[in-house]
């Protein structure tokens, strides 16, 4: 059952992270989703190859909008480390590099399969638990 009874929308937080190592090196993504009442549902730890930093974080933000739609979400709230993913998506920023539009294009195509949703970036530090996924991916751990 989610929080507010039968029929109440379904609202999830996914804090979401992709790196590599060497830009572009090896990269890895990170997906922690937990429900709104904080009690984790999911975790996703993978290696995605060979990326640059930014096509790493929106990797992992595809993976992450996956599951969330997966887990019947119909409210999203989406904590990352990377102010430009954010604010491409919020529209602050335009998305000027070619291997960044199609990303960004799957992205908004994805966000659109919810009722509502919000994104915005946080400290690393604050991402931590994405974080670490991303580190266990690439050390082989996860």
């Amino acid at each position: 059952m989610t929080a507010g009874g039968p029929g109440a929308p379904r609202r999830l937080v996914i804090h979401v992270d992709g790196g590599a190592r060497g830009n572009p090196g090896p990269a890895a993504i990170g997906v922690v989703i937990d429900d709104a009442d904080g009690e984790r549902l999911e975790e996703v730890a993978e290696t995605i190859g060979v990326a640059t930093n930014n096509v790493a974080e929106y990797r992992a933000l595809l993976r992450g909008l996956e599951r969330a739609a997966a887990l019947g979400a119909s409210e999203l709230e989406i904590v990352n480390d990377s102010e430009l993913v954010a604010r491409q998506l919020n529209r602050v920023y335009k998305v000027k590099h070619p291997a960044m539009k199609p990303l960004y294009e799957q992205a908004s195509a994805a966000l659109g399969g919810f009722e509502r949703w919000s994104i915005r970036s946080v400290p690393r530090a604050a991402n931590a638990e994405a974080d670490a996924l991303v580190n266990a991916a690439l050390d082989g751990r996860a």
